[in-house]
């Protein structure tokens, strides 16, 4: 896949989170990666045969203080994870739009297992 249509995926699946949440996005950059750097595996002891779709690196919005001033979040998300483990364009939109979601729940300070229920509250919705 191109990474223009890739790119608007990624738009797609930020614009498909409440708008709600999305006015309370602070300090967060999302961007998109091939796969993830020798560091990024390290940092999360990434084991070789799992696929890494997304990564959220920094401080949760809920660990912030009043006078938090850092270099903003970051949001990577892997588009080579993602194309290989999908079998087409739609199965990569919704692997995209579901790894957006998951990411940004970790901006606002949901741990795996917080966001793993979630994720199964929204299914079933």
């Amino acid at each position: 896949m191109d990474q223009g249509k890739f790119e608007q995926m990624v738009t797609e699946g930020i614009n498909a989170i409440p708008e709600k949440f999305l006015e309370k996005l602070s300090n967060v950059a999302i961007v998109i990666e091939d796969e993830p750097s020798s560091e990024q595996i390290k940092k999360i002891n990434l084991c070789p045969q799992w696929a890494l779709f997304g990564l959220y690196e920094g401080i949760p919005q809920s660990s912030r203080g009043v006078y938090y001033s850092h270099p903003p979040d970051k949001i990577t998300i892997f588009k080579k994870s993602i194309e290989e483990q999908a079998n087409n364009d739609n199965d990569v939109k919704e692997i995209v739009k579901n790894t957006v979601w998951h990411e940004i729940a970790h901006h606002f300070g949901m741990n795996e297992e917080r966001v793993e229920r979630a994720e199964k509250r929204r299914r079933i919705k």
